[in-house]
């Protein structure tokens, strides 16, 4: 109001400013840029007057995505972002009207204890950080002035950010203490009990279609709970998918195609090996395009499809077993081989790591060759001397998770461990030593135990996908595009759903910068859609999707700022609904006595012992936070009518009321209270950004305005 009215008291310097702005622009057009700030047209937003370029998030979006790889979507990384743009001004204020200034000393203090600089071994010196190391390689790169400059300077800025909240955050928190007077207050309100009787007549006794409500009755209740009701511009939608599905043909025909592989065939006069006859299995499945590798792991009966295990472990070598259906394939298996292996076993090993393994740190610096060496040398030694292996693992394996028992691994399962290693414990025999290679180094290994031995199969399975065909997804788009015609010749959605027996599905609270279509899934090109200028409320599409085609027609647009009334209706009418029969009520819970009362009411006196507003419960009505608030401050032996609760209407007579034991001290209370305060202090951001004038227009970067 403040800014209007100096507006008013300065209109007619604006109109003159205005008039010599127009006047300049008919001499020359191009002057108007110049004259109303050009910069607003890269603006997207505003906090407290300071304007957030698209060139400033773009920036911080680019860093935000280089750092966190494809671990998260681009919508995600925008909303954190912007975000973070908005709590960095918003805190920049705060600090300068605080006085707290952030400096280079500090930002470098910060980043010499921050544990993986201090670990890096460009900055060690005989094992020790040395900071003369990290300025030294700064001002280096700053030279180069490079990505890996950029990525440090994106790092210490958020040092920096850090540093700024932090330091308000405790300066707010060392403000924030409690008084022996609150800490009193806070021991009575919690010890303090009262019991007495009590009337309740519960909100259900009144039906709600005694109730009735208007428009603006729920109009005004949102005008005068304005902050409550404040909601982000919003598009809701209904749709119809349909989905490209095998049909039962689809899957008939697939089926046929698969079992003609069992046998051998002619094909162009040329003698073709079916899987029965077939040897080299890698090359029978990629000459016959399975949608499956070779699996050349021995199988139990549990890891077996369970549509087919009890014939497959009744049968012998060379044996062939479909087609089945089995998680969306259709197979064939051929038992390759069959063995007894345990299903655990027990083993302890070395890891000796070289360069360039997986999970090989800096201070590994043994190529593979001197890796090996070591590995066989370490398992000459073992072999000689079976006692030296715990301290040898422990003091020259790189799994720690291992060494410290000396290298020792109780029972595992036979998938648990990488394959050569699993290979060479579950095939051996117990007490075999050997080296093998993974993709972690090299092990020495020595099998300690085995038990419950069972049969296994190494199996060959043929796997075809079972997809739908091209003359049922021509059918799908078909359907598609012939609903979508009749709504383009003007049939009302609904009305055509009906009438092709379809089921239409809602999305209802879409927002811009949101990615996922309820009952679509990541969709975002139907929220563009649903937010572009000329998208109005009846307006449809069709859109290719995973696995089908979506005909969505927009059904509503909400505006950013207060809820419209349909969109409040829902949780505003349960409050009028209790306040008119609240009223309804109390005008019938007439008389001077708890007696009178429930007779008027047809209801019963109910008796209340000890309740408290530590736990402001009334047996059995349940949660009454008002009511026992009001039973606490009520004097004694005095009839209160007319409570509206949660639950209903109360009346009430307070009997006794007994306060807590005098305290010498209540120290220990006003510790909790300064206490709770001071962990709350993450809440202070929120109030301050409640408080900020922020001008949200992000999704301006992405085309919505």
């Amino acid at each position: 109001m403040a800014i209007l009215s100096k507006i008013r008291e300065r209109s007619m310097f604006l109109i003159l400013v205005i008039g010599l702005a127009l006047f300049a622009f008919v001499l020359d057009p191009s002057t108007i840029s110049d004259f109303f700030s050009a910069n607003k047209v890269n603006e997207i937003g505003a906090v407290n007057g300071e304007s957030i370029s698209r060139q400033e998030f773009a920036e911080a979006l680019e860093a935000y995505k280089a750092q966190n790889g494809n671990r998260i979507s681009e919508m995600q990384a925008a909303k954190i972002v912007w975000e973070s743009l908005i709590r960095q001004k918003i805190y920049e204020k705060q600090l300068e009207e605080a006085g707290i200034t952030v400096g280079e000393a500090d930002i470098m203090n910060a980043l010499y204890e921050t544990p993986n600089v201090q670990n890096d071994p460009r900055f060690l010196t005989s094992g020790i950080f040395d900071k003369n190391k990290l300025k030294e390689h700064l001002a280096t790169i700053r030279e180069e002035n490079g990505q890996e400059w950029a990525a440090w300077q994106n790092y210490m800025a958020s040092l920096k950010s850090n540093i700024e909240k932090n330091t308000y955050d405790k300066l707010v928190a060392a403000g924030l203490g409690a008084s022996l007077k609150e800490g009193e207050a806070q021991y009575l309100i919690e010890n303090t009990k009262v019991s007495g009787k009590y009337v309740y007549v519960p909100y259900s006794t009144i039906a709600d279609s005694l109730v009735t409500l208007k428009k603006s009755d729920i109009q005004n209740y949102i005008n005068k709970h304005q902050d409550a009701y404040q909601v982000e511009a919003s598009r809701d939608i209904n749709f119809v998918k349909f989905t490209i599905d095998p049909t039962a043909e689809d899957e008939e025909a697939i089926k046929t195609e698969v079992a003609s592989l069992i046998e051998d065939s002619e094909v162009n006069n040329t003698s073709v090996k079916g899987l029965k006859n077939a040897t080299n299995y890698h090359e029978f499945l990629e000459e016959n395009n399975s949608d499956l590798g070779l699996d050349t792991n021995y199988k139990f009966k549990v890891q077996v499809p369970q549509v087919i295990a009890e014939d497959i472990f009744n049968g012998k070598e060379g044996d062939v077993f479909g087609p089945y259906k089995d998680a969306g394939f259709f197979k064939l298996s051929k038992i390759t081989e069959v063995k007894q292996l345990p299903d655990s076993a027990q083993a302890s090993h070395i890891l000796i790591p070289f360069i360039g393994a997986a999970a090989a740190d800096e201070t590994v610096v043994q190529t593979e060759e001197e890796a090996k060496q070591t590995a066989d040398s370490l398992l000459s030694v073992v072999k000689a001397n079976k006692s030296k292996f715990a301290d040898l693992a422990k003091e020259m394996s790189s799994d720690q998770g291992s060494a410290e028992k000396g290298g020792f691994y109780d029972w595992f399962a036979y998938n648990r461990m990488v394959p050569s290693f699993r290979d060479f414990v579950f095939e051996g025999k117990t007490g075999d030593m050997g080296v093998v290679k993974s993709q972690f180094g090299f092990h020495v290994i020595k099998i300690d135990g085995q038990k419950n031995f069972q049969p296994v199969v190494k199996l060959a399975t043929y796997g075809r996908k079972i997809e739908a065909s091209e003359e049922t997804e021509d059918a799908v788009f078909q359907s598609a595009e012939t609903f979508a015609l009749e709504l383009a010749n003007g049939k009302a959605f609904e009305e055509t759903v009906k009438e092709k027996n379809l089921t239409s599905l809602p999305a209802v609270g879409l927002k811009s910068l949101d990615e996922n279509v309820p009952g679509v899934g990541n969709e975002r090109q139907i929220i563009t859609w649903a937010f572009e200028p000329e998208t109005e409320e009846g307006s449809y599409k069709r859109f290719d999707v995973e696995g089908g085609y979506i005909v969505a027609v927009l059904t509503a647009k909400t505006a950013k700022g207060l809820m419209p009334v349909d969109k409040a209706i829902a949780t505003v009418r349960p409050i009028l609904t209790n306040e008119r029969k609240a009223k309804m009520i109390e005008d019938k819970m007439s008389g001077s006595t708890l007696e009178e009362i429930a007779k008027s009411a047809n209801q019963s006196v109910r008796v209340a012992t000890d309740v408290n507003l530590q736990s402001p419960t009334i047996s059995g009505v349940g949660f009454e936070p008002k009511v026992v608030g009001a039973m606490i401050n009520a004097k004694e032996n005095e009839v209160v009518k007319n409570v509206a609760g949660d639950k209903g209407v109360f009346a009430f007579v307070v009997e006794k009321r007994e306060e807590p034991t005098a305290l010498p001290n209540y120290d220990t209370f006003r510790k909790r209270i300064a206490a709770e305060r001071q962990n709350k202090v993450f809440q202070m951001y929120e109030a301050v950004k409640k408080a900020s004038d922020i001008e949200d227009n992000m999704s301006s970067f992405y085309g919505i305005q």
